[in-house]
């Protein structure tokens, strides 16, 4: 079982709280105190949020689950099409837009690929 620390009312791995004091916040003039207390209060503020969202996420798998498991395969695209659009899954086009990336590490800006996002709960 991971070992944990509790700091700023959050209970960090211990492997994460060490990199934080010993790799990341020295020479960088943040403290790594400051740098908990900044974190929590951000994760309390955004964890009802988080919490909907990952409800909402739940309930989408549930109905892409059920569509499945009655449509089976093949799968006629255009009802599938319409299904997600159905559920909200699928939205209009929007209008055009561009992201810029200046200032952002290539393994964002250049590099193609899935981005490993975690829920902090």
């Amino acid at each position: 079982m991971t070992d944990r620390i509790e700091i700023a009312g959050l209970r960090v791995a211990r492997e994460l709280h060490d990199f934080v004091a010993e790799e990341a916040t020295p020479g960088t003039g943040i403290d790594p105190e400051k740098f908990w207390e900044g974190f929590s209060a951000i994760v309390h503020d955004l964890a009802p949020k988080n919490r909907a969202l990952l409800a909402k996420r739940d309930a989408m798998q549930e109905k892409l689950d059920g569509w499945y498991r009655e449509n089976g395969a093949p799968i006629d695209m255009e009802a599938y099409k319409g299904f997600l659009k159905e559920i909200g899954y699928l939205v209009p086009e929007g209008a055009a837009f561009s992201v810029s990336t200046v200032n952002v590490d290539p393994e964002i800006a250049v590099v193609a690929g899935p981005q490993l996002v975690v829920p902090v709960m």
